[in-house]
């Protein structure tokens, strides 16, 4: 569950990205500026929850420039999605090199977030620990993958969503505002991103380092595609992934006869395997990577 906590962000961010008609390949570069951008704030103000605010703040800003070519300028989402991650990559290990490395103790010391043991539902058996033990983060996951999942199919957001995902020219005629429509909700999907950011750095390591996402943005976009644009199913599928991930760690420490090699392979496999068996089953929303050009 814990591993699986970003890649759950980042498929939702896909997910809603997606939905609205604009590839979201850009997942991994919001992750690693969250992560950045939490520790930095977290570190200043010994406040994870700014911190947090700081790894949407972060999540954003690579959002609105993905959202800035492929919506207004129209150029190819993929490429944009691919040259941002390299961007955000060498601006954060430029910036760890050049100010968080020196400045360790003021700058690259985060204040974490704890663990929160709900009393009885903690105490279930099997699920208890796993469910209702928690950090902030955790619980948010929870509650934001119930939102999503409930505000795509039973609000009007989510109809206009998917409808500029699935027939641009069929919702202009009724008046929703296509390419406004798809811009503000990519910010939202930077935002959501943003937060699994967050994790690598007010959760799992106490502070932030190079490259920390380690291709995470990529197994949460391959969620996105295994869980068929659905936020339920994508986040089934980043569990799987999480466990994946799991028990390479598992078969580490039980000293397998495997190569260390191929075991750090092991997650990748899994994503792999998981997209390819896949591939011309499943559909992506009609406009998805489209840009529309209001005739």
């Amino acid at each position: 569950m814990s591993l699986s906590v970003p890649l759950v962000f980042g498929a939702l961010g896909g997910v809603i990205g997606e939905r609205a008609g604009v590839v979201n390949v850009a997942i991994e570069g919001q992750l690693l500026l969250g992560a950045f951008s939490a520790a930095l704030l977290s570190s200043i103000t010994g406040n994870p929850f700014v911190g947090l605010f700081g790894a949407m703040v972060g999540g954003v800003l690579v959002a609105s420039v993905l959202a800035a070519f492929a919506i207004k300028y129209l150029v190819e989402q993929v490429i944009v999605g691919v040259v941002l991650n390299v961007l955000v990559t060498g601006l954060t290990g430029f910036l760890y090199g050049a100010l968080l490395a020196p400045n360790e103790a003021t700058l690259n010391t985060p204040v974490r977030f704890p663990r929160v043991e709900i009393p009885v539902l903690s105490d279930i058996p099997i699920i208890g620990p796993v469910l209702f033990n928690q950090t902030f983060i955790g619980y948010l996951m929870f509650i934001t993958v119930a939102v999503v999942a409930w505000g795509l199919y039973r609000t009007r957001w989510g109809l206009r969503l998917r409808a500029v995902g699935e027939h641009p020219q069929a919702a202009d005629t009724v008046g929703i505002k296509v390419n406004p429509t798809r811009f503000w909700n990519v910010l939202l999907a930077g935002a959501i991103a943003g937060m699994g950011g967050a994790y690598f750095t007010l959760v799992s390591v106490p502070q932030f380092g190079k490259d920390m996402t380690a291709g995470l943005g990529f197994i949460a976009l391959a969620a996105v595609i295994f869980g068929r644009w659905d936020p339920i199913r994508a986040t089934l599928a980043a569990l799987l992934f999480g466990f994946a991930t799991n028990l390479q760690n598992l078969l580490s420490i039980l000293k397998t006869p495997i190569p260390g090699e191929f075991m750090l392979m092991l997650p990748y496999v899994v994503t792999l395997l998981a997209v390819a068996g896949f591939a011309g089953q499943i559909k992506a929303p009609a406009a998805d990577g489209k840009p529309y050009i209001k005739s």
